[in-house]
Formats: structure tokens, sequence, C-alpha cells
């Protein structure tokens, strides 16, 4: 992302949102918004590219599929910035979708397709990252799941799981990602998903150097239906985030045993000493198309994820 990509949120601060700085006790870092808008009274910025056919390319938004699944309809997307070359290493936001089919009654929708995720293309601008949007995988192995993982009412992560761990060193690989410089990513199912998938078990939590649930988090509610959404089971995945950095942001309005408060509460609670930052989005909608938009949320968001990936300044992994 270039300079002046980083500093376009500044002329609409004051229309998309107030901040508030505060620390906890614990020394996280919270962020409040005094207001809240809707996502349709700030003109967007930024436009996700139409999907291209043809192969990955500078500036191009394409589906993929991993050797093994020619034969599936399984596929991911990539998104080669703008200022890609071959050769030079780039670092990576590998992003996971929320639920769908849903839409919301203030209009948002989201089809729980890796086509639909937009947080990595607001992020980056669409320069200086290598930008990865995976699937989740139907128990078969063969087919796209748009509600959590697997099928009900099993749910099985493993199918998805070993995507992930196909997918991640190869694309990395195949376009100049460092492995190193891998930030994970997702909305709504997606946010869980960053703990509950993320770190679901030692190889996989290796691939992360840093991570930005957006809209809920894994163990804060334990009634989603899937297996071991329990609070134990979600501490025993948090366990192997270690003091990598997460930024863990949420819209303005959801249920107070949803919202950003009851995952400061519980992270609080838990006994894990991490690196947290809590930021409300300054908006009310539960749609990842406000990354899209200036705010000082966006703004707050790219400088801590430039800080992040800086070589040599990642957090070591206990």
């Amino acid at each position: 992302m270039s300079r002046s990509a980083a500093h376009r949120d500044f002329p609409l601060y004051a229309t998309a949102t107030v901040c508030l700085w505060i620390f906890s006790a614990q020394g996280n870092t919270i962020l409040t918004a005094a207001e809240t808008l809707d996502i349709a009274s700030v003109p967007a910025d930024l436009q996700v590219p139409p999907l291209s056919p043809g192969p990955p390319a500078a500036g191009r938004r394409v589906k993929s599929r991993l050797a093994g699944y020619e034969t599936t309809d399984i596929y991911h997307v990539v998104y080669l910035p703008t200022d890609w070359v071959p050769g030079k290493s780039y670092p990576v936001i590998v992003e996971l979708a929320g639920n769908g089919p849903y839409r919301s009654p203030f209009g948002d929708v989201s089809t729980g397709r890796p086509e639909g995720s937009k947080l990595g293309y607001g992020l980056s601008a669409g320069q200086g990252y290598l930008w990865f949007c995976l699937p989740y995988l139907k128990a078969d192995g063969r087919s796209i799941a748009t509600q959590w993982w697997g099928d009900r009412p099993h749910y099985d992560p493993q199918p998805t799981l070993r995507y992930y761990k196909q997918a991640v060193p190869e694309l990395c690989k195949a376009y100049g990602g460092d492995p190193t410089r891998v930030v994970l990513a997702g909305f709504s199912r997606g946010a869980i998903a960053c703990n509950y998938l993320g770190l679901y078990d030692d190889e996989i939590a290796r691939l992360w150097t840093a991570f930005v649930p957006y809209s809920h988090y894994d163990g804060v509610y334990e009634k989603w239906g899937y297996p071991q959404a329990d609070r134990k089971s979600a501490l025993e995945r948090l366990q192997r985030l270690g003091q990598r950095p997460q930024w863990i942001c949420q819209e303005q309005g959801p249920t107070a045993t949803q919202g950003l408060t009851a995952t400061q509460r519980y992270l609080e609670s838990s006994g894990v000493s991490g690196h947290f930052t809590f930021q409300e989005t300054g908006f009310r909608n539960h749609n990842d198309a406000w990354i899209l938009r200036p705010s000082a949320t966006r703004h707050s968001l790219r400088r801590w994820l430039q800080q992040v990936v800086t070589p040599g300044q990642r957090p070591e992994q206990r």
C-alpha cells in the first residue's frame, strides 16, 4: 500500500466516525466510536476489481484451483497487487468469508463464497500485498460450504484445514508471498475461523503472523451449533496464539453477548496474555464493505498492518 493510499482516509474522518482512545488495565488498546453511521452514507473510495479470466497477473483478481482439486467445485481467489513483479517478496493477506446467503435489515449481503470478500482489498488498496481468499469445504472435500465448514451436524473442519495447509505455502511460493508475513483476516464466520480454524492445531497455527477478526470472535458466543464452540475449547485454541497480534473489530450495535465489549471481557477474563487491539468500525453494518470507505478505523488498521508485516518485527510465538 502506497503512502498516498495510507493517508487517503484523512479527509472524511469527521464524516465517518469519531474515535476515543482508551487503555485497559491489561494494557490492551481499545478504540471506541462516538458516532454510528450506515455505510451507505459514506461513499466508497475503493472498488474490488471484478473477477477476470485467465491466469493471475498484476492488478487482476482471478479464480484458481489447487493441484488435486481440478475435478471438484473447489476454488480460491487470487489477487496480485498492481505493483506485483515476479521474483519480489510480498506480505500476504489470507481472507475467510462470512456465512451466506445472508441479508440484514440494512441491506448488508454475504454470499458465503470466496469472491465476496473485501477486507484484503480495503486494507491494501490493491497495492503491496498478495491477497488470497480461501473457501471452506464441505465434508466430501469437493464442494464449497457457504455455512460454517463441513456439513451439519458434525461440521467436520478437516477438509478445510487440509486445503489451507496446502494452499498457503503453495500460493506463497507461486507468487512471492513471504511466509513470515502472512496475516489471516476474516469477516463474521471468518472472524470466528481466525481462531477456530487458524489456531486449530500446531501445524496450521504456525502459518500466521497476525490476525484481523472482524465481527465475532471464537469462544465469545457458545451456541453457534458446531462442535467445540464452547469457551473451554476456544481457550485451548487461543493458547496457540502466543504473542502474535490481533486487531479485533466489530460494527456498533450487536447484542451484548456478541459485541466488541463482550469479546474484550472474554479475553480479559481468559488469563491469556496477548497483543490485542479492540476497535469499532464506526458503522452499524454487519458488512465487510465498510473497509472500502474512508474512516478513522481503516486508517488505524492500515497503520497497524504495516507495523506487523515489517520485516524483523514479528512477535515470537509461545
